[in-house]
Protein backbone atom coordinates (compact mmCIF):
# COMPACT_ATOMS: atom_id res chain seq x y z
CA UNK A 1 0.00 0.00 0.00
CA UNK A 2 0.94 3.57 0.98
CA UNK A 3 5.09 3.70 2.32
CA UNK A 4 6.68 0.49 4.36
CA UNK A 5 8.33 3.19 6.95
CA UNK A 6 11.47 2.79 9.18
CA UNK A 7 13.02 4.51 11.26
CA UNK A 8 16.73 5.78 12.24
CA UNK A 9 14.87 7.25 15.83
CA UNK A 10 17.44 6.39 18.86
CA UNK A 11 14.77 3.89 21.80
CA UNK A 12 14.67 7.03 24.20
CA UNK A 13 12.84 9.64 21.03
CA UNK A 14 9.33 10.94 21.57
CA UNK A 15 9.64 13.51 19.08
CA UNK A 16 11.35 13.86 15.72
CA UNK A 17 13.03 17.65 15.49
CA UNK A 18 14.43 19.49 12.98
CA UNK A 19 17.81 18.63 13.38
CA UNK A 20 16.55 15.27 12.73
CA UNK A 21 15.84 16.02 9.55
CA UNK A 22 17.77 15.77 6.25
CA UNK A 23 20.65 18.59 5.21
CA UNK A 24 21.53 19.43 8.76
CA UNK A 25 24.52 17.34 9.37
CA UNK A 26 25.34 15.61 6.58
CA UNK A 27 28.77 15.76 4.64
CA UNK A 28 29.78 14.47 1.22
CA UNK A 29 31.75 11.65 2.46
CA UNK A 30 28.41 10.11 4.27
CA UNK A 31 26.98 7.44 2.06
CA UNK A 32 24.27 8.21 -0.60
CA UNK A 33 20.39 6.98 0.93
CA UNK A 34 19.00 3.82 0.44
CA UNK A 35 16.62 1.25 2.17
CA UNK A 36 17.43 0.85 6.38
CA UNK A 37 18.20 -2.29 8.24
CA UNK A 38 15.85 -4.97 9.34
CA UNK A 39 16.48 -3.71 12.76
CA UNK A 40 15.35 -0.25 12.67
CA UNK A 41 12.09 -0.67 11.67
CA UNK A 42 9.05 0.90 14.08
CA UNK A 43 7.52 -2.74 14.25
CA UNK A 44 4.34 -1.19 15.18
CA UNK A 45 3.79 0.72 12.30
CA UNK A 46 3.84 -2.42 10.19
CA UNK A 47 1.71 -3.56 12.99
CA UNK A 48 -0.86 -0.85 12.56
CA UNK A 49 -0.46 -0.76 9.07
CA UNK A 50 -1.16 -4.76 8.71
CA UNK A 51 -4.49 -4.05 10.48
CA UNK A 52 -4.95 -1.35 7.64
CA UNK A 53 -4.54 -3.73 4.80
CA UNK A 54 -7.08 -6.01 5.92
CA UNK A 55 -9.67 -4.02 7.14
CA UNK A 56 -9.75 -1.71 4.10
CA UNK A 57 -10.34 -4.88 1.70
CA UNK A 58 -13.61 -5.00 4.17
CA UNK A 59 -14.91 -1.63 2.52
CA UNK A 60 -13.67 -2.01 -0.68
CA UNK A 61 -15.13 -5.66 -1.05
CA UNK A 62 -18.75 -4.33 -1.73
CA UNK A 63 -16.26 -2.13 -5.22
CA UNK A 64 -14.78 -5.34 -6.31
CA UNK A 65 -18.44 -7.74 -6.58
CA UNK A 66 -21.61 -6.30 -5.84
CA UNK A 67 -24.00 -3.97 -7.29
CA UNK A 68 -24.97 -0.98 -5.75
CA UNK A 69 -29.15 -1.66 -6.21
CA UNK A 70 -28.28 -4.33 -4.11
CA UNK A 71 -27.90 -1.73 -0.75
CA UNK A 72 -31.42 -0.57 -1.38
CA UNK A 73 -32.85 -4.03 -0.52
CA UNK A 74 -30.79 -4.85 2.03
CA UNK A 75 -31.74 -1.08 4.16
CA UNK A 76 -35.61 -2.07 3.44
CA UNK A 77 -34.74 -5.18 5.51
CA UNK A 78 -33.01 -4.69 8.85
CA UNK A 79 -33.60 -8.02 10.68
CA UNK A 80 -31.91 -9.56 7.61
CA UNK A 81 -27.97 -11.14 7.61
CA UNK A 82 -26.94 -8.43 4.92
CA UNK A 83 -28.02 -5.45 6.96
CA UNK A 84 -26.67 -6.73 10.19
CA UNK A 85 -23.25 -7.41 8.16
CA UNK A 86 -23.58 -4.16 6.44
CA UNK A 87 -24.77 -2.35 10.14
CA UNK A 88 -21.38 -3.65 11.82
CA UNK A 89 -18.99 -3.70 8.58
CA UNK A 90 -19.88 0.16 8.19
CA UNK A 91 -20.52 1.51 11.61
CA UNK A 92 -17.06 0.20 13.34
CA UNK A 93 -14.83 -0.08 9.97
CA UNK A 94 -16.15 1.94 7.14
CA UNK A 95 -13.49 5.12 6.28
CA UNK A 96 -10.97 3.79 9.35
CA UNK A 97 -8.87 2.08 7.36
CA UNK A 98 -8.16 4.03 5.12
CA UNK A 99 -7.89 6.71 7.56
CA UNK A 100 -5.27 4.84 9.30
CA UNK A 101 -3.21 4.41 6.10
CA UNK A 102 -3.19 8.26 4.94
CA UNK A 103 -1.86 8.73 8.49
CA UNK A 104 1.00 6.29 8.50
CA UNK A 105 1.42 7.61 4.83
CA UNK A 106 1.83 10.69 6.20
CA UNK A 107 4.31 9.15 9.29
CA UNK A 108 6.10 7.52 6.31
CA UNK A 109 6.83 10.66 4.58
CA UNK A 110 8.73 12.07 7.53
CA UNK A 111 10.21 8.57 8.40
CA UNK A 112 11.62 8.41 4.67
CA UNK A 113 13.53 11.52 5.00
CA UNK A 114 14.94 11.49 8.77
CA UNK A 115 18.60 10.73 8.70
CA UNK A 116 18.95 10.36 5.03
CA UNK A 117 22.50 11.60 4.07
CA UNK A 118 22.77 14.35 1.74
CA UNK A 119 25.83 14.07 -0.86
CA UNK A 120 27.38 16.21 -3.30
CA UNK A 121 27.12 14.64 -6.02
CA UNK A 122 23.89 12.21 -7.69
CA UNK A 123 20.30 13.11 -6.04
CA UNK A 124 19.43 14.85 -3.20
CA UNK A 125 17.18 13.19 -0.66
CA UNK A 126 14.20 15.16 -2.52
CA UNK A 127 14.87 13.85 -5.79
CA UNK A 128 14.40 10.60 -3.68
CA UNK A 129 11.32 11.56 -2.69
CA UNK A 130 9.55 12.85 -5.37
CA UNK A 131 11.07 10.15 -7.35
CA UNK A 132 9.49 7.62 -5.51
CA UNK A 133 5.86 9.00 -5.82
CA UNK A 134 5.94 9.58 -8.96
CA UNK A 135 6.55 5.83 -9.42
CA UNK A 136 3.83 5.19 -7.08
CA UNK A 137 1.42 7.31 -9.08
CA UNK A 138 2.61 4.98 -12.55
CA UNK A 139 2.01 2.32 -9.89
CA UNK A 140 -2.05 3.64 -9.29
CA UNK A 141 -2.13 3.94 -12.58
CA UNK A 142 -1.41 0.18 -13.42
CA UNK A 143 -3.66 -0.79 -10.73
CA UNK A 144 -6.44 1.04 -12.42
CA UNK A 145 -5.55 0.23 -15.84
CA UNK A 146 -4.38 -2.96 -15.67
CA UNK A 147 -5.12 -5.00 -12.88
CA UNK A 148 -8.65 -3.17 -13.21
CA UNK A 149 -9.14 -2.35 -9.63
CA UNK A 150 -11.68 1.16 -9.82
CA UNK A 151 -11.10 1.78 -6.69
CA UNK A 152 -7.37 2.50 -6.67
CA UNK A 153 -5.63 4.95 -3.88
CA UNK A 154 -2.09 5.14 -4.98
CA UNK A 155 -2.50 7.51 -7.59
CA UNK A 156 -3.76 9.72 -5.06
CA UNK A 157 -1.49 9.25 -2.69
CA UNK A 158 1.40 9.56 -4.47
CA UNK A 159 -0.16 13.10 -5.69
CA UNK A 160 -0.68 14.28 -2.00
CA UNK A 161 2.53 13.06 -0.87
CA UNK A 162 3.93 15.80 -3.27
CA UNK A 163 2.45 18.52 -1.36
CA UNK A 164 3.66 17.12 2.32
CA UNK A 165 7.58 17.75 2.05
CA UNK A 166 7.63 21.44 2.46
CA UNK A 167 5.36 20.61 5.57
CA UNK A 168 7.98 18.33 6.99
CA UNK A 169 9.70 20.51 9.41
CA UNK A 170 6.55 21.98 11.26
CA UNK A 171 5.80 20.92 14.80
CA UNK A 172 3.11 18.55 15.83
CA UNK A 173 0.65 21.15 17.05
CA UNK A 174 1.31 23.59 13.43
CA UNK A 175 0.68 19.74 11.89
CA UNK A 176 -2.42 19.35 13.78
CA UNK A 177 -3.60 23.07 12.28
CA UNK A 178 -2.74 22.03 8.89
CA UNK A 179 -5.40 18.60 9.68
CA UNK A 180 -8.11 21.10 10.36
CA UNK A 181 -7.72 23.37 7.52
CA UNK A 182 -7.99 20.41 5.43
CA UNK A 183 -10.99 19.02 7.41
CA UNK A 184 -12.94 22.79 7.30
CA UNK A 185 -11.87 22.50 3.24
CA UNK A 186 -13.83 20.03 2.96
CA UNK A 187 -16.63 21.03 4.93
CA UNK A 188 -16.68 24.38 3.34
CA UNK A 189 -17.24 21.96 0.15
CA UNK A 190 -19.62 19.65 1.12
CA UNK A 191 -21.52 22.28 2.77
CA UNK A 192 -21.73 24.68 -0.67
CA UNK A 193 -23.15 21.23 -2.31
CA UNK A 194 -25.68 20.25 0.75
CA UNK A 195 -27.14 23.82 0.68
CA UNK A 196 -27.18 23.50 -3.40
CA UNK A 197 -29.07 20.23 -3.06
CA UNK A 198 -31.65 22.28 0.12
CA UNK A 199 -32.32 24.84 -2.06
CA UNK A 200 -32.94 22.31 -4.97
CA UNK A 201 -35.24 20.63 -2.68
CA UNK A 202 -36.97 23.27 -1.43
CA UNK A 203 -37.66 24.89 -4.68
CA UNK A 204 -39.21 20.97 -6.01
CA UNK A 205 -41.51 21.41 -3.43
CA UNK A 206 -42.71 24.62 -3.80
CA UNK A 207 -43.22 24.07 -7.72
CA UNK A 208 -45.51 21.27 -6.77
CA UNK A 209 -47.46 22.34 -4.01
CA UNK A 210 -48.41 25.72 -6.85
CA UNK A 211 -49.28 23.15 -9.61
CA UNK A 212 -51.53 20.90 -7.32
CA UNK A 213 -52.79 24.53 -6.14
CA UNK A 214 -53.32 24.71 -10.75
CA UNK A 215 -50.83 28.12 -10.44
CA UNK A 216 -47.11 28.30 -12.37
CA UNK A 217 -44.40 28.23 -10.77
CA UNK A 218 -41.82 31.16 -11.21
CA UNK A 219 -38.40 30.40 -13.08
CA UNK A 220 -36.21 29.95 -10.47
CA UNK A 221 -38.64 26.95 -9.13
CA UNK A 222 -39.10 25.27 -12.31
CA UNK A 223 -35.07 25.00 -12.59
CA UNK A 224 -35.14 23.79 -8.54
CA UNK A 225 -37.67 20.95 -9.54
CA UNK A 226 -36.19 20.03 -12.78
CA UNK A 227 -32.28 19.86 -10.75
CA UNK A 228 -34.09 17.65 -8.42
CA UNK A 229 -35.80 15.49 -10.59
CA UNK A 230 -32.60 14.73 -12.13
CA UNK A 231 -31.48 14.08 -9.00
CA UNK A 232 -33.71 11.22 -8.12
CA UNK A 233 -33.77 9.73 -11.47
CA UNK A 234 -30.03 9.21 -11.30
CA UNK A 235 -30.19 8.50 -7.66
CA UNK A 236 -32.52 5.75 -8.07
CA UNK A 237 -31.29 2.16 -9.54
CA UNK A 238 -31.35 1.79 -13.60
CA UNK A 239 -32.30 -1.73 -14.29
CA UNK A 240 -30.92 -1.92 -17.85
CA UNK A 241 -27.97 -0.11 -16.89
CA UNK A 242 -27.31 -2.41 -13.86
CA UNK A 243 -27.70 -5.84 -16.16
CA UNK A 244 -25.29 -3.71 -18.77
CA UNK A 245 -22.93 -3.56 -16.07
CA UNK A 246 -22.80 -6.99 -14.92
CA UNK A 247 -22.71 -8.51 -17.85
CA UNK A 248 -19.43 -6.54 -18.70
CA UNK A 249 -17.96 -7.27 -15.35
CA UNK A 250 -18.33 -11.01 -16.05
CA UNK A 251 -16.56 -10.86 -19.59
CA UNK A 252 -13.61 -11.02 -20.76
CA UNK A 253 -10.54 -8.78 -20.10
CA UNK A 254 -11.02 -6.28 -22.92
CA UNK A 255 -14.95 -5.81 -22.17
CA UNK A 256 -13.70 -5.10 -18.73
CA UNK A 257 -11.03 -2.82 -19.46
CA UNK A 258 -13.03 -0.60 -22.06
CA UNK A 259 -16.09 -0.75 -19.43
CA UNK A 260 -13.99 0.70 -17.16
CA UNK A 261 -12.35 3.18 -18.69
CA UNK A 262 -14.45 6.04 -18.09
CA UNK A 263 -14.91 4.81 -14.59
CA UNK A 264 -11.43 5.17 -13.54
CA UNK A 265 -10.40 8.21 -16.02
CA UNK A 266 -12.87 10.19 -14.32
CA UNK A 267 -12.12 9.20 -10.95
CA UNK A 268 -8.68 9.67 -11.02
CA UNK A 269 -9.76 13.61 -12.34
CA UNK A 270 -12.49 14.47 -9.97
CA UNK A 271 -11.35 12.31 -7.48
CA UNK A 272 -8.01 14.58 -7.25
CA UNK A 273 -10.10 17.42 -6.51
CA UNK A 274 -12.89 15.69 -3.91
CA UNK A 275 -10.52 13.23 -2.03
CA UNK A 276 -7.46 15.31 -1.84
CA UNK A 277 -8.84 17.26 1.41
CA UNK A 278 -9.87 14.31 2.85
CA UNK A 279 -6.72 12.24 2.99
CA UNK A 280 -4.74 15.31 3.45
CA UNK A 281 -6.25 15.85 6.67
CA UNK A 282 -5.29 12.61 7.76
CA UNK A 283 -1.79 12.50 6.35
CA UNK A 284 -1.29 15.99 8.43
CA UNK A 285 -2.46 14.15 11.22
CA UNK A 286 -0.64 11.24 10.85
CA UNK A 287 3.08 13.03 10.85
CA UNK A 288 1.61 14.48 14.25
CA UNK A 289 0.86 11.77 16.02
CA UNK A 290 4.56 10.34 14.73
CA UNK A 291 6.52 13.16 16.34
CA UNK A 292 3.89 13.19 19.34
CA UNK A 293 5.40 9.07 19.84
CA UNK A 294 1.90 7.86 19.02
CA UNK A 295 2.49 5.36 16.13
CA UNK A 296 5.94 4.75 17.15
CA UNK A 297 4.79 2.91 20.57
CA UNK A 298 6.50 5.35 22.93
CA UNK A 299 3.54 6.73 25.31
CA UNK A 300 2.24 5.35 28.15
CA UNK A 301 -0.16 2.52 28.44
CA UNK A 302 -2.18 5.11 30.21
CA UNK A 303 -2.53 7.51 27.13
CA UNK A 304 -3.14 4.59 25.09
CA UNK A 305 -5.75 3.22 26.97
CA UNK A 306 -7.49 6.95 27.41
CA UNK A 307 -7.55 7.36 23.48
CA UNK A 308 -9.09 4.05 22.99
CA UNK A 309 -11.92 4.64 25.54
CA UNK A 310 -12.19 8.45 23.47
CA UNK A 311 -11.85 6.82 19.93
CA UNK A 312 -14.82 4.12 21.17
CA UNK A 313 -16.78 6.35 23.91
CA UNK A 314 -17.13 9.16 20.72
CA UNK A 315 -16.91 7.52 18.21
CA UNK A 316 -18.97 4.87 17.85
CA UNK A 317 -22.53 6.64 19.15
CA UNK A 318 -21.34 9.31 16.46
CA UNK A 319 -20.70 6.30 13.81
CA UNK A 320 -23.78 4.56 14.44
CA UNK A 321 -25.92 8.06 13.82
CA UNK A 322 -23.50 8.24 10.44
CA UNK A 323 -24.58 5.01 9.36
CA UNK A 324 -28.54 5.64 9.81
CA UNK A 325 -28.75 9.26 8.44
CA UNK A 326 -26.27 9.24 6.04
CA UNK A 327 -26.85 5.07 4.54
CA UNK A 328 -29.61 3.78 5.62
CA UNK A 329 -32.16 7.36 5.60
CA UNK A 330 -30.33 8.39 2.51
CA UNK A 331 -30.87 5.34 0.57
CA UNK A 332 -34.12 5.18 1.59
CA UNK A 333 -35.51 9.18 1.44
CA UNK A 334 -33.00 11.52 0.64
CA UNK A 335 -35.48 13.88 0.33
CA UNK A 336 -36.51 13.37 3.78
CA UNK A 337 -33.12 13.67 5.07
CA UNK A 338 -32.48 16.92 3.66
CA UNK A 339 -35.94 18.36 5.18
CA UNK A 340 -35.32 16.68 8.40
CA UNK A 341 -31.27 18.04 8.82
CA UNK A 342 -30.08 21.68 8.11
CA UNK A 343 -26.69 20.52 8.08
CA UNK A 344 -25.71 17.35 6.26
CA UNK A 345 -25.15 14.33 8.41
CA UNK A 346 -21.96 13.57 6.59
CA UNK A 347 -19.94 16.42 8.03
CA UNK A 348 -19.28 14.11 10.78
CA UNK A 349 -17.29 11.89 8.22
CA UNK A 350 -13.84 12.69 8.88
CA UNK A 351 -14.51 13.34 13.03
CA UNK A 352 -15.92 9.78 13.48
CA UNK A 353 -13.43 8.71 11.44
CA UNK A 354 -10.53 9.76 13.34
CA UNK A 355 -11.70 8.80 16.45
CA UNK A 356 -12.32 5.09 15.65
CA UNK A 357 -9.17 5.17 13.34
CA UNK A 358 -6.86 5.90 16.84
CA UNK A 359 -9.57 3.69 18.92
CA UNK A 360 -8.30 0.62 16.62
CA UNK A 361 -4.70 1.41 16.58
CA UNK A 362 -4.83 1.90 20.18
CA UNK A 363 -6.44 -1.07 20.83
CA UNK A 364 -4.01 -3.11 18.76
CA UNK A 365 -0.86 -0.63 20.15
CA UNK A 366 -2.29 -2.51 23.75
CA UNK A 367 -2.68 -6.46 22.66
CA UNK A 368 0.67 -5.86 21.30
CA UNK A 369 2.29 -4.98 24.72
CA UNK A 370 0.36 -7.05 26.57
CA UNK A 371 2.00 -10.36 24.78
CA UNK A 372 -1.18 -11.63 23.62
CA UNK A 373 -1.69 -13.75 20.58
CA UNK A 374 2.06 -13.06 19.69
CA UNK A 375 1.78 -14.98 16.30
CA UNK A 376 -0.82 -13.38 14.78
CA UNK A 377 1.02 -9.89 16.04
CA UNK A 378 3.60 -11.32 13.79
CA UNK A 379 1.86 -12.10 11.39
CA UNK A 380 0.41 -8.79 11.17
CA UNK A 381 3.02 -7.33 11.10
CA UNK A 382 4.47 -9.25 7.87
CA UNK A 383 1.16 -8.02 6.08
CA UNK A 384 2.38 -4.32 6.97
CA UNK A 385 5.81 -4.56 6.30
CA UNK A 386 4.96 -5.91 2.61
CA UNK A 387 1.63 -3.79 2.66
CA UNK A 388 2.36 -2.59 -1.03
CA UNK A 389 2.58 -6.01 -2.04
CA UNK A 390 -0.62 -6.95 -0.35
CA UNK A 391 -2.61 -4.01 -1.46
CA UNK A 392 -1.77 -5.04 -5.43
CA UNK A 393 -2.33 -8.79 -4.51
CA UNK A 394 -5.88 -8.04 -3.47
CA UNK A 395 -6.51 -6.57 -6.49
CA UNK A 396 -5.45 -9.05 -8.48
CA UNK A 397 -7.25 -11.84 -6.43
CA UNK A 398 -10.54 -10.33 -6.34
CA UNK A 399 -10.93 -9.16 -9.93
CA UNK A 400 -9.78 -12.54 -11.01
CA UNK A 401 -12.46 -14.05 -8.48
CA UNK A 402 -15.38 -11.24 -9.83
CA UNK A 403 -14.56 -10.25 -13.00
CA UNK A 404 -15.37 -12.86 -16.32
CA UNK A 405 -12.22 -13.57 -17.58
CA UNK A 406 -11.61 -15.30 -14.06
CA UNK A 407 -14.54 -16.77 -11.91
CA UNK A 408 -17.29 -14.30 -13.19
CA UNK A 409 -18.61 -14.26 -9.57
CA UNK A 410 -19.61 -10.19 -10.02
CA UNK A 411 -23.19 -9.72 -8.31
CA UNK A 412 -23.17 -13.55 -7.78
CA UNK A 413 -23.23 -12.87 -3.68
CA UNK A 414 -25.22 -11.85 -0.96
CA UNK A 415 -23.68 -9.18 0.98
CA UNK A 416 -22.76 -11.61 3.63
CA UNK A 417 -21.67 -14.13 1.44
CA UNK A 418 -18.54 -11.16 0.21
CA UNK A 419 -17.03 -11.66 3.25
CA UNK A 420 -16.08 -15.26 3.12
CA UNK A 421 -14.16 -14.45 0.57
CA UNK A 422 -12.44 -11.36 2.89
CA UNK A 423 -11.60 -13.96 5.52
CA UNK A 424 -9.98 -16.42 2.84
CA UNK A 425 -7.54 -13.69 1.52
CA UNK A 426 -6.94 -12.25 5.36
CA UNK A 427 -5.69 -15.92 6.20
CA UNK A 428 -3.71 -16.24 3.09
CA UNK A 429 -1.78 -12.82 3.30
CA UNK A 430 -1.12 -13.14 7.51
CA UNK A 431 0.24 -17.34 6.34
CA UNK A 432 2.15 -16.36 3.50
CA UNK A 433 3.68 -12.79 4.51
CA UNK A 434 5.32 -13.91 7.34
CA UNK A 435 7.12 -17.33 5.48
CA UNK A 436 7.98 -15.01 2.51
CA UNK A 437 9.88 -12.70 4.75
CA UNK A 438 11.58 -15.83 6.09
CA UNK A 439 13.79 -15.69 2.79
CA UNK A 440 13.05 -12.34 0.94
CA UNK A 441 14.01 -8.93 2.54
CA UNK A 442 11.04 -7.24 0.56
CA UNK A 443 7.48 -8.54 -0.76
CA UNK A 444 8.17 -8.54 -4.73
CA UNK A 445 6.37 -4.57 -5.41
CA UNK A 446 8.13 -3.34 -2.31
CA UNK A 447 11.22 -4.48 -4.03
CA UNK A 448 10.78 -2.96 -7.50
CA UNK A 449 9.21 0.25 -5.81
CA UNK A 450 12.85 0.12 -3.81
CA UNK A 451 14.84 -0.12 -6.73
CA UNK A 452 13.12 1.96 -9.09
CA UNK A 453 13.06 4.51 -6.42
CA UNK A 454 17.32 4.30 -5.81
CA UNK A 455 17.40 3.30 -9.70
CA UNK A 456 19.92 0.40 -8.91
CA UNK A 457 18.43 -3.42 -7.88
CA UNK A 458 18.15 -4.05 -4.17
CA UNK A 459 19.33 -7.23 -2.94
CA UNK A 460 16.24 -9.39 -2.21
CA UNK A 461 17.38 -13.05 -0.97
CA UNK A 462 18.37 -13.18 2.87
CA UNK A 463 21.41 -14.33 3.13
CA UNK A 464 21.47 -15.53 7.20
CA UNK A 465 24.96 -14.98 8.91
CA UNK A 466 26.99 -13.52 6.03
CA UNK A 467 25.74 -10.78 5.42
CA UNK A 468 23.55 -7.58 7.02
CA UNK A 469 20.04 -7.06 6.31
CA UNK A 470 18.55 -3.69 4.65
CA UNK A 471 14.80 -4.63 4.74
CA UNK A 472 12.11 -2.84 3.60
CA UNK A 473 13.14 0.67 4.37
CA UNK A 474 11.10 3.83 3.19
Amino acid sequence: METTSSSFLPSDAATILPADLPGSAYGADRDPPRPVAKSDRIQAIDLIRGLALLGILMMNIKNFGFVWSGFMTIVKNPASTDFYTLAVVDTAFAGTMRALFSMLFGAGMILFLTNKPETESGPTVADYYYRRLLWLVLFGVFNAYILLWPGDILYFYGLCGMLLYPFRRLKPGWLVVMALVCIGANYLRNDLWYSNMRENRAGYLEAVKLEKAHKKPTAKQLAAKTAWEKFQKNFKPDPKREAKLIKERRSDYGTVFTSLIPNNSGSESWGVYFGSWDMLSMMFLGMALLGWGFFSNKLPTSTYATTLLIGYGLGFPLSWFFFQSSFVDWLQDAGKVIDTYRVDPFQLYDVRRALLALGHASLLLLIYRSGVVPWLMKSLTAVGQMAFTNYLMQSIICTLFFHGYGLGYYGKLAYHELYYVVAGIWVFQLIVSPIWLNFFRFGPFEWLWRSLTYWKPQPMRIRKNTEPETVAGS
